[in-house]
């Protein structure tokens, strides 16, 4: 588990982070997320013991991350993709973490496997892709078995199928009760892989809980219907307490009610409909709560 209180951190006159504090928990994903400049990357340093908070304090299992014994063994980082030394092979940039924590060799050639990099293992990093680099610092912060893990943009430079991959692996170690906290700014994989989510902006939080919950709450989510029988649809929905506004012939916007409650009701009413589809999610929420109006303020 992950505990963040009042974190703060402070450069001359910048104030990168301001009194920030949330949580992450066991076999769940957390996504951190915010705009260029928010704080994330700084935030990761100090839970990661790399840079001294002002004030506040972070902690991992109740302890700080420099008193942590054997940390490799407990906590897995990627906060960077030239972690490996290029003039090494993928495999003996394994082995010698490997060597340097004491973990034997089958669990490196166990690990490339998993990430996808054993027909790559005998090449040297420097000719490795930006996404064969990820995968590999990926595993080397794998290889002491640890039960947190913190990941900066591990999805940078990744191809479509890398990003499916690395939603449907760390999906997998949450599964296995770890604790997974991942920053990044792409928000409709994040909207796929993360169970909550912490949003800052300008260095302190705007808004955390479970990811559903947050959208929900941020009154965004919406379903959109297309129907020959808009009127009807329409009625059933307020009955049930939703609000509804329509959106161009045969189109009925829901807001308020869960997708299964919605569908329940279309069923039950014998309303034909054409289309049935989020309208409203995390990209949505991101964008209204920080006050940003475009991908380019993400990337």
């Amino acid at each position: 588990m992950i505990e963040v209180h009042e974190l703060t951190k402070r450069y001359r006159r910048v104030l990168a982070v301001d009194r920030l504090s949330f949580s992450a928990v066991p076999g769940r994903v957390t996504g951190f997320l915010g705009p260029n400049g928010a704080g994330k990357t700084t935030t990761l340093k100090m839970i990661a013991g790399l840079v001294k908070p002002t004030s506040g304090e972070a902690s991992i299992s109740g302890v700080k991350y420099r008193d942590i014994p054997d940390p490799v063994r407990h906590v897995g980082m990627v906060l960077e993709s030239t972690a490996a030394h290029p003039a090494r092979s993928g495999r003996a940039n394994m082995m010698v973490c490997a060597t340097s924590i004491g973990t034997g060799y089958d669990r490196v050639d166990e690990l490339l496997g998993m990430v996808g990099l054993t027909e790559h293992a005998g090449r040297k990093v420097g000719a490795y892709s930006l996404g064969m680099r990820q995968r590999l610092t990926l595993a080397m912060a794998l290889l002491g078995d640890p039960a947190v893990l913190i990941l900066d943009e591990p999805g940078n430079g990744l191809d479509p199928e890398g990003i499916a991959w690395l939603r449907n692996f760390l999906k997998w170690l949450a599964g296995q009760g770890k604790t997974v906290l991942v920053s990044s700014h792409q928000l409709s994989e994040m909207s796929q892989l993360a169970d909550d989510v912490v949003i800052v902006s300008a260095g302190h939080e705007v808004v955390s809980g479970p990811l559903d919950q947050v959208i929900k709450g941020s009154g965004l989510a919406e379903i959109r219907f297309r129907t020959p029988e808009p009127e009807r649809l329409a009625q059933v929905m307020q009955e049930a307490g939703a609000t509804v506004r329509m959106d161009g012939p045969g189109t009925v916007l829901v807001g308020g009610l869960a997708p299964e409650q919605a569908g329940s009701l279309v069923a039950a009413g014998r309303i034909v409909i054409y289309e049935m589809v989020a309208a409203g999610g995390l990209e949505e929420t991101f964008l209204a709560l920080t006050g940003h109006s475009g991908q380019a303020a993400l990337s």
